[in-house]
């Protein structure tokens, strides 16, 4: 996968934001929280698809637009994908149980978070997904500890 800068990789297609969210699981070691940032159409789902199909998930991934949020149990690993594009309130999350899916195991992929903003803990990372060209730039950006060692694999793949 070609990086152009330390932090950021330009994707040209589907197949290729597939493969980048497979290295992302490829390095997840378990508790991430990351955050996916973009337009409507920029490939978070997509991405979201690769880091589930790195997990061994061979089933389809939809957004979980309407229900928030969809487990995912995969051998010694759960990955949560949320989507809050449709959350009214961040306190609706309280209602959700929104803590109970940050564990030491799991892996959460949070799409639209600025709708959490104040209820979701801080990301290990922030993945921010724009248009380039043809294709699609992945800017990312750690927030923690777990977020700079994840991130530190991610610029050698």
């Amino acid at each position: 996968m070609p990086l152009e800068s330390e932090n950021s990789v330009f994707v040209a297609d589907e197949a290729a934001m597939v493969a980048f969210g497979r290295a992302l699981a490829q390095f997840a070691e378990g508790g991430e929280v990351i955050f996916l940032n973009g337009d409507l159409g920029m490939g978070k789902t997509t991405l979201s698809r690769g880091v589930l199909r790195g997990f061994g998930h061979q089933g389809s991934v939809k957004s979980p637009t309407y229900t928030l949020v969809e487990p995912y149990e995969l051998g010694d690993r759960t990955v949560f994908h949320f989507d809050l594009y449709r959350l009214g309130d961040p306190e609706e999350l309280e209602y959700l149980g929104i803590r109970d899916y940050f564990t030491d195991d799991s892996i959460c992929l949070i799409e639209w978070p600025e709708r959490g903003e104040g209820v979701l803990p801080v990301a290990d990372l922030l993945l921010n997904i724009s248009v380039e060209q043809l294709g699609r730039r992945i800017n990312w950006q750690p927030q923690t500890v777990k977020g700079r060692q994840l991130a530190d694999k991610l610029k050698t793949d």
